[in-house]
């Protein structure tokens, strides 16, 4: 951790030594760094449809952060100013012990829909009574899984009532590894309806994955002490998840902040960002929409946080396995497994949250957050070269004017 002091007074070329260093990086995966990551045209074009080039991220490194007790470096790419500092920060206060996590098998759930059922009942037991039959057919369907020790391990149905009657859901779950999955499920779904829609009648309809993964959710907590942060921040902190936890105007934004860190490490590693986010969001909503971090005051009166949440995400598979980028962000990390990676996509989440209630309930997020967007804005401003942008940023910072109007007129003055 050390190696890290510092690391955001450096240039950006003294960053990437480093990591060079610790991390003995290639002269491949140094040029992939210098380059932005850049993805050739002829591979974007065939990743999606009607491709006119590619769109680029800063990608950062989030320092301080001991997970089960080991060092981890990670890697975020967003456009938003203040989520890294603020995680970075957070992980710091949290120090010595730092975060504990903990994440369950990556087993996803698969939906079969059937309509046009005319005895739910009886199409229900005989589901049941042939079950096994039924598992040991999809199960064929998922022999590749089970070469690195998942497969098929669960096949269940129930009724739903909706608008538009009586429907089946037949549901099957899968341990699907270090991928997200999402292929392997669909292919069994779709696989295994022929011989449902056979046995049970009824028209199939959907057959898709649901990004709702109550059987691969992942926790999270660490624990910052009254001598690191101070009571106030404590008692600040309990009062801006009691908000949250009443108000879903204030939840939202507060689950959102939670997902500044998450998304961010999910777009750093080719993961699917917006299933994560729907995971997350719907698992929210279960009973009412709540806060996905809680916090509680322990006998010494120092806050720990927790969270806990769905996630889907992978090592290898899909846009994984194709982006430039993402062996190089695994190998920061230190990590080899979809675990891992979901264990610290939560940790940051945790730390994020905590940051920003932090600084909400205290000095407000406008101090911190205004500050390192200050850069952005003398961009905006028409500030061109590095050193016509430290100095206005400089200026802005003193005046403590953040004003798009106001960087206009200093920059004027400046070049005058």
């Amino acid at each position: 951790m050390n190696s890290f002091s510092g690391f955001y007074k450096k240039s950006v070329k003294e960053r990437i030594l480093v990591l060079k260093s610790k991390y003995k990086l290639s002269d491949e995966e140094i040029t992939m760094l210098e380059n932005s990551g850049a993805l050739d045209l002829n591979v974007a074009d065939r990743m999606i449809e009607n491709v006119i080039g590619a769109v680029h991220l800063p990608l950062g490194i989030a320092t301080n952060f001991v997970i089960n007790g080991k060092e981890t470096i990670i890697p975020m790419a967003l456009e938003e100013p203040s989520v890294i500092a603020a995680a970075s920060n957070a992980a710091k206060l949290s120090l010595p012990e730092g975060f504990i996590s903990i994440a369950q098998e990556p087993v996803m759930i698969g939906q079969i829909q059937i309509v046009d059922i005319k005895d739910a009942k009886k199409a229900i037991e005989i589901f049941n009574k042939n079950k096994k039959e039924i598992f040991d057919y999809a199960k064929q369907f998922a022999l590749d899984m089970e070469k690195y020790g998942g497969g098929l391990v669960d096949v269940s149905i129930r009724k739903l009532d909706t608008i538009r009657g009586k429907m089946l859901i037949c549901e099957a779950s899968i341990n699907v590894c270090d991928a997200m999955g999402a292929n392997t499920i669909n292919t069994v779904l779709e696989k295994l309806s022929p011989y449902l829609a056979n046995l049970l009648g009824g028209k199939i309809r959907l057959r898709i994955l649901t990004n709702l993964a109550v059987k691969r959710k992942v926790k999270a907590s660490a624990i910052w002490k009254k001598e690191a942060i101070g009571e106030d921040a404590i008692e600040g902190i309990l009062d801006g998840y009691a908000f949250a936890k009443s108000d879903i105007y204030r939840c939202a934004t507060n689950n959102k902040g939670i997902m500044n860190g998450m998304d961010s490490i999910a777009i750093a590693t080719g993961n699917d960002w917006r299933a994560v986010e729907a995971g997350a969001h719907a698992y929210a909503s279960i009973e009412g929409y709540k806060p996905l971090a809680s916090y509680t005051k322990t006998e010494k009166g120092d806050i720990l946080g927790e969270i806990e949440l769905p996630l889907s995400v992978g090592t290898v598979g899909g846009a994984i396995n194709t982006l430039p980028q993402t062996k190089t962000m695994f190998k920061i990390m230190g990590i080899k497994s979809s675990g891992e990676l979901s264990m610290i996509m939560a940790c940051v989440g945790l730390a994020n949250n905590f940051a920003a209630l932090k600084a909400l309930s205290t000095e407000g997020i406008q101090k911190g957050h205004m500050g390192l967007h200050a850069r952005n804005i003398c961009v905006m401003a028409g500030a061109k070269t590095p050193k016509e942008i430290d100095k206005l940023t400089e200026i802005l910072a003193r005046e403590n004017n953040f004003s798009l109007g106001f960087a206009k007129q200093k920059l004027g003055e400046m070049r005058r």
